[in-house]
């Protein structure tokens, strides 16, 4: 009940945050390639982010590990929406939904989700605006073993490095 009850306590600050108007770094139809290492499972992944408006952008991450014995993959979809903005950084509110497989050794494996609610904020050093880092925290529900709700940190080694086209 107590994990329910804060679970709770998270959509609801989260839809809160998502529905504020904002102003957010002009990066408008550009696309953004780059890396994650979001996924449970530990597995880099390539990351794409295109901002659709000031105040929203989607993103995907792919990751694979053919490893028979560590290996797995993962593929999941982003949506970003911007809280505030300051000269070369946006906050922003993102949910995550993928689906994710982990090898056990021995060849066996198993798939799962993860959906994840975060805050989080994207980072550009002036004159660099092409680049951006970013980094999260919030809560994980996971499941490939067993069922798990964990706190999210990620810095932008772990969250995410774009460079946008």
């Amino acid at each position: 009940m107590k994990y329910l009850n804060i679970f709770k306590l998270v959509i609801i600050t989260t839809l809160l945050s998502l529905s504020l108007s904002s102003k957010a770094l002009e990066r408008i139809g550009r696309l953004g390639i780059g890396m994650s290492n979001q996924f449970r499972t530990d597995l880099p992944a390539i990351s794409f982010k295109i901002q659709k408006s000031k105040s929203t952008a989607i993103g995907a991450l792919a990751a694979v590990d053919t490893d028979e014995n560590e290996g797995g993959w993962g593929a999941g979809f982003k949506l970003y929406r911007n809280i505030f903005e300051e000269p070369q950084l946006n906050f922003y509110g993102a949910v995550l939904a993928a689906i994710i497989n982990e090898k056990q050794g021995s060849g066996r494996s198993q798939s799962g989700f993860q959906f994840d609610l975060t805050m989080g904020s994207e980072f550009s050093f002036s004159g660099l605006s092409s680049l951006g880092f970013s980094f999260e925290f919030g809560v994980s529900l996971n499941k490939i073993d067993d069922f798990r709700v964990q706190t999210v940190g990620d810095s932008f080694i772990v969250a995410a490095a774009h460079f946008y086209l």
